[in-house]
Formats: structure tokens, C-alpha cells, sequence
């Protein structure tokens, strides 16, 4: 009964990027769109999780940016399709490439958030390790 004083919610956790175990440490060091790119931080600021399980680890979330990208497609595609009716290969490539670029920090961001929470084998959420950290 006390661990659910401290059990945090999933979805939460994954749209804010923060770490798998605790829930509470963030995964990347600044924000999504940005000048500078994104840094992924090496470890979790709250539990110590070390995010690259072993290395190349995230060779991996290419797979599944890869997945997000031929999903967006086929969505931009369709709606294409479905909104304009035309038939002209030029508007497809044109919105289909500007999408992919647009979303493609998106796509990398979330490819490692969904690596680490859901595809990674061993790798749990531990309520008791959401604790605030003694002083």
C-alpha cells in the first residue's frame, strides 16, 4: 500500500520524456526544436539509470523512428488523397518530404522514449524509486 503513495502515471511519463525506472529523471538535456540539436543525457538525474544499456544500444530506436516515419507517410498520403483528390506525384513529395523534416526531431526523441519504455526486456517502472531523495 505504501509503493502507491509514489506510483506515477505512464503516459505522463512518456510524453515528457522522462526516465523509464523512476519516471522522474529527464532523458534528454533540451527541449525538442532547438539550434543546438538534442543531447540525450547519459543517466537519469534522479535514479542513476544509465539510458545506452550497452553500446549501440540505440542503433535500435532507428528501426523504430523508421516505423514512425513510413506510419506519418501513409497518413500524409492518405489525408493528401482524401482532402485534395490530386494525382500529382509533385504535391505528394512536397508535403510528404516537408512533413518528414519537420517531424524528424519528434521522430527521434520519441524512437528512444519508446525504446526504453516498452521494447527494452528487464527494464520496469519501480514506484519506490519515484521517491524524492533525502535531503
Amino acid at each position: 500500500m505504501e509503493n502507491n503513495k509514489y506510483k506515477l502515471a505512464a503516459w505522463p511519463a512518456i510524453v515528457h520524456a522522462k526516465c523509464p525506472r523512476c519516471r522522474r529523471g529527464d532523458m534528454f538535456a533540451n527541449s525538442m526544436y532547438g539550434f543546438k540539436g538534442q543531447k540525450m543525457n547519459i543517466s537519469c538525474s534522479h535514479c542513476g539509470l544509465v539510458y545506452e544499456r550497452e553500446p549501440g544500444y540505440f542503433y535500435v530506436a532507428m528501426f523504430v523512428s523508421y516505423a514512425l516515419n513510413v506510419a506519418e507517410m501513409v497518413t500524409l498520403a492518405v489525408a493528401i488523397s482524401v482532402l485534395t483528390g490530386s494525382r500529382n506525384p509533385w504535391l505528394y513529395v512536397t508535403v510528404i518530404l516537408s512533413f518528414a523534416f519537420i517531424l524528424s526531431p519528434f521522430n527521434f526523441r520519441y524512437s528512444r522514449v519508446v525504446l526504453l519504455h516498452w521494447l527494452t526486456p528487464g527494464l520496469h517502472y519501480h514506484p519506490e524509486m519515484s521517491q524524492d531523495k533525502p535531503q
